[in-house]
């Protein structure tokens, strides 16, 4: 039996919109890692199962981030790659360890895992941008000890390179001044946000504009 396809099929029945695998290996090396510095969790061996759940623009408050317990999406993901977990173990006997959001917890680049396992492309919007639902799917991992062949990577396609980039020209922080991607700008806004929602003990609702003026789909 092939565990590794059966596992994608669990991960979309439990309510992930997309997964996929990627060899652990290849994430000690991405781009990201090379730019950034390493991932927190890495390994030789075993594979890493990414799952992706689509945020629907209709139903912001997915997104809503909220002090010390993340986003009612991310819960929902952390769910899912759960009940996978003792899915594989209880059905296939493999093992499989749930990995953190952040890098210094001992997380991944989600992005990099997510356009190396061939969910979908990196976008001008520095955003996944996947087949069939665009730029708003969020993303979670988990490390199962099985070996996979690497897949094809997504690749950007035509679309991207012809569209006029309004995820570039609507930033309201002007993270793409040079048509390239600034993090320090983009999260000068995501501490502000966070901030002013503290002071008014509220969720977080965070600047999602380069995703949602995204004509990709």
């Amino acid at each position: 039996m092939d565990v590794a396809a059966a596992a994608v099929r669990k991960a979309r029945d439990l309510g992930a919109t997309v997964a996929g695998f990627v060899p652990a290996q290849q994430l000690n090396d991405c781009p990201s890692a090379r730019g950034a510095g390493p991932p927190g969790f890495c390994a030789r061996t075993g594979s890493v199962l990414v799952l992706g759940l689509y945020h629907d623009p209709d139903r912001p408050e997915m997104d809503w981030w909220e002090e010390g317990a993340s986003t009612p999406g991310d819960r929902m993901l952390q769910q899912i790659a759960e009940e996978l977990r003792r899915w594989l173990g209880a059905v296939h006997g493999v093992d499989a360890r749930v990995l953190p959001y952040q890098i210094q917890d001992g997380g991944i680049y989600l992005k990099d895992a997510a356009v190396m396992a061939g969910l979908g492309y990196i976008g001008r919007n520095n955003l996944v941008i996947v087949p069939g639902f665009g730029a708003s799917i969020r993303f979670r991992a988990l490390w199962v000890d099985l070996e996979v062949p690497l897949p094809d990577a997504g690749r950007r396609p035509a679309f991207c390179e012809e569209c006029p980039a309004p995820c570039q020209t609507a930033c309201p922080m002007h993270a793409f001044v040079d048509g390239r991607y600034h993090r320090a700008e983009c999260l000068e806004r995501i501490d502000v946000n966070k901030k002013t929602a503290r002071g008014e003990r509220r969720s977080t609702d965070h600047c999602r504009v380069c995703e949602l003026v995204c004509p990709a789909k």
